[in-house]
């Protein structure tokens, strides 16, 4: 008996470089564009496609079988993906979950996400790690052939923008400012929490909803506000302490209208914290500068070295630029380093009450190493009677 044997590819992975992957479509027919990432992670695809961090990226995932849990309507890190496409190693696998609402490909198609599979996964990634981040363009259509493809697949990276001075967050922030009160989550149901003792203000940049949901249960009440929010703005809402969220884009770009705000907050004395784009921001605001990486990091096995206690965590991780530690001002402590590559991962003010991290002390998907960042944040903020003292 003869093997049957595979259709024709209907979809092609298009490199800037003319790297060509031919494969399967997955979600969504057409055409889409982004900077080309990869992620480590072995689980958590839904958080990794809904973290506005991905914005205008097309994320190669490495663990080959996605899929398998579904999708649901407590694992979203926002209610809108803003992810460009993804790649994926082998065709997209059915759910096997009590938690599934829905199967991946058909959450894909209702988004208009599109993406690939049947592509070497491995080959990918190995192209990245040589050659650097670069814009692709993946292009799908289940009656095109390679030619049209290409075509399709070419007028899609001659549109897309290039990362490096790229501001995102303005895209993805909320429009106007609302009160955030869900904790984490416990399996299907929400962890208890304590009666919030402290007002963040929450600066969105592209916040994760995980992000809010850590600070509601270390015992905050949280105000998130548009990324564009003056200092005058966000001092009126009265609040202990004020967290600079993650977000996607070129920090140096964002800085071009946050950072007179963040200048003015640190100025205040208010107790701050920054998670990944927030951190890049508050270096930029104290007079670090940043740097785009070769390759970025992201995932889930990411050891970082707390250099004040000397202990290792094992971090999530999605960033494509970084603080740099050339010519760093004196008032800046680095507090964290990544013993992957020895770049800088916290720093931390030396005589105010500001530090921030380039991993995500959240996780969603990853370890939960360095939630105690959170509770440090609180402690920062003390008591109102502590504060006045």
């Amino acid at each position: 008996m003869m093997p049957s044997l595979k259709p024709a590819p209907n979809a092609v992975l298009l490199f800037a470089d003319g790297t060509v992957f031919f494969g399967y479509g997955i979600g969504a027919e057409g055409a889409t564009a982004g900077e080309i990432c990869f992620n480590t992670a072995m689980t958590g695809y839904q958080e990794i496609l809904t973290d506005p961090s991905y914005t205008g990226q097309i994320v190669t995932f490495t663990a080959p079988h996605i899929g398998n849990v579904g999708t649901n309507d407590e694992d979203h890190e926002a209610e809108v993906p803003r992810v460009a496409g993804l790649i994926v190693r082998e065709a997209i696998t059915d759910p096997s979950s009590f938690r599934s609402a829905s199967h991946l490909n058909q959450w894909l198609k209702t988004h208009g996400l599109r993406g690939i599979s049947g592509v070497d996964s491995r080959a990918i990634t190995h192209h990245i790690r040589v050659h650097g981040a670069q814009n692709v363009a993946i292009a799908y259509q289940l009656q095109g052939d390679k030619a049209l493809l290409i075509q399709k697949a070419k007028a899609a990276l001659a549109a897309a923008p290039d990362m490096a001075g790229l501001e995102l967050a303005a895209h993805v922030t909320t429009q106007q400012a609302f009160e955030w009160a869900q904790p984490r989550w416990s399996l299907t149901a929400q962890a208890a929490q304590s009666g919030a003792s402290h007002h963040v203000v929450a600066v969105d940049f592209g916040v994760k909803q995980n992000i809010l949901r850590c600070l509601v249960s270390a015992g905050c009440r949280v105000t998130v506000v548009p990324a564009t929010a003056t200092a005058e703005e966000i001092l009126a809402l009265g609040p202990d302490g004020v967290f600079l969220s993650n977000g996607p884009g070129d920090p140096a770009a964002t800085a071009q209208y946050a950072l007179p705000t963040i200048a003015k907050l640190i100025e205040s004395g208010k107790p701050m914290f920054g998670i990944c784009l927030g951190h890049q921001l508050l270096g930029l605001a104290m007079g670090a500068k940043t740097m785009k990486m070769k390759q970025g990091h992201r995932g889930a096995n990411h050891p970082v070295k707390d250099l004040t206690t000397g202990k290792v965590e094992i971090t999530s991780q999605n960033h494509g630029f970084a603080v740099s530690d050339e010519a760093l001002p004196a008032d800046i402590e680095i507090t964290h380093r990544s013993l992957f590559d020895n770049t800088v991962q916290g720093i931390a003010h030396k005589t105010k009450p500001i530090f921030s991290v380039q991993g995500h002390p959240e996780a969603s998907p990853g370890p939960h190493d360095s939630n105690y960042l959170f509770t440090r944040f609180v402690e920062m903020m003390g008591s109102p009677k502590k504060r006045a003292a």
